[in-house]
């Protein structure tokens, strides 16, 4: 079993990442301004999370799967992201991004920004496009908080050595679940609840706080 002093758990989309992914996908379909506002409206805390991610996804219906390179090449990291996950490797600690988005992106992206570990939804797909619908269960907020805690048990990290980081509603559950619960890039309600709110936009800036 892998051992850490300490475990960093992110949100990928708006966090990680600049981009909210669903929204380079909802491009392909040319239905952005309505996935756009339904994906502000979920991370406000305004509508539940997974009911909201249904309706976006079935928005994306047709959308071929050689859209993916496309909206990979699109992807912009958060700035001061390699330097973090950097700092928290050098430190003896594991970096963690539990998404509301996709493995079809994640899978590629996490591993070139230093991400060790990661879990989001898969996208289902017949003959060659999109279906409409989440394969699985939805990574929710509960989801969220569990991965931390599972991580953190697999790890053998105290949970009082973990850091969450993250935007949206859908975060404060894993962000009051770990040790330090971090709004980053955040939404009003986030940084409300928020033991610490982490800014301007530069994952560089949590660096100092880490064990």
């Amino acid at each position: 079993m892998t051992v850490a002093r300490f475990l960093v758990v992110l949100d990928a989309d708006s966090t990680l990442i600049r981009n909210e992914v669903i929204e380079l996908l909802a491009d392909e379909a040319g239905r952005r301004a309505e996935v756009q506002a339904a994906t502000e409206a979920a991370m406000r805390g305004e509508v539940d999370f997974a009911t909201s991610l249904r309706s976006r996804v079935e928005a994306l219906t047709g959308v071929p799967v050689d859209a993916f390179p496309r909206v990979r090449a699109r992807i912009e990291p958060t700035p001061g992201v390699r330097e973090l996950t950097d700092a928290v490797h050098r430190r003896g600690g594991v970096v963690g991004v539990v998404s509301g988005g996709f493995h079809e992106i994640l899978d590629e992206v996490a591993p070139v920004l230093g991400v060790d570990r990661w879990r989001a939804n898969r996208l289902s797909v017949a003959d060659g496009a999109l279906s409409g619908t989440v394969d699985g269960e939805i990574v929710d907020a509960a989801a969220k908080a569990a991965s931390l805690t599972e991580w953190a048990r697999e790890l053998g990290v105290a949970p009082r050595a973990t850091i969450a980081i993250g935007d949206g509603a859908n975060d404060l559950q894993m962000m009051s679940a770990a040790g330090l619960g971090l709004a980053f890039n955040a939404k009003p309600a986030v940084r409300a609840a928020a033991a610490l709110v982490v800014g301007p936009q530069d994952l560089s800036a949590v660096i100092p706080l880490l064990p």
